[in-house]
């Protein structure tokens, strides 16, 4: 006999062993995992009818700025104060234009504010600066 030692299994074992829990709930976690999927599928739902209107697509007209200065609206090459003629009409006939405006990285700034004046004369409010992604 060693000095020192005291016998415990005369005691009651005071903690509990959570190694059986843990197994079992293992084992539903797997379960429900299986399931989930069957379950979601099996349920049918009726989906009411839209009676809203569809959202009109807003118009866009693109305003390309070469780095010489020229402008291309939608394609063909224009003028300035042509650009505010044309845009004046369009938005006349569709209030919710939006202009894109397409700046050659080679621009000079002062033709680009240049520009967006004549726009905001001309009653552009919606403007787009379009970017190439890098």
């Amino acid at each position: 006999m060693s000095a020192g030692t005291t016998d415990h299994h005369d005691q009651p074992l005071s903690e509990i062993n959570v190694t059986p829990m843990v197994d079992i709930m293992l084992v539903l976690l797997v379960i429900f995992i299986l399931l989930a999927p069957m379950i979601t599928n099996a349920l049918q739902v009726k989906l009411p009818q839209a009676k809203a209107q569809p959202l009109n697509e807003p118009v866009v007209v693109d305003l390309v700025l070469m780095p010489d200065g020229g402008l291309l609206l939608e394609g063909d090459a224009v003028t300035r104060s042509s650009v505010i003629e044309h845009l004046q009409q369009r938005l006349k006939a569709t209030p919710e234009l939006v202009l894109r405006l397409n700046a050659d990285g080679m621009t000079h700034y002062e033709t680009l504010a240049g520009v967006m004046g004549d726009l905001q004369q001309a009653g552009i409010t919606r403007l787009a600066l379009a970017v190439q992604p890098r």
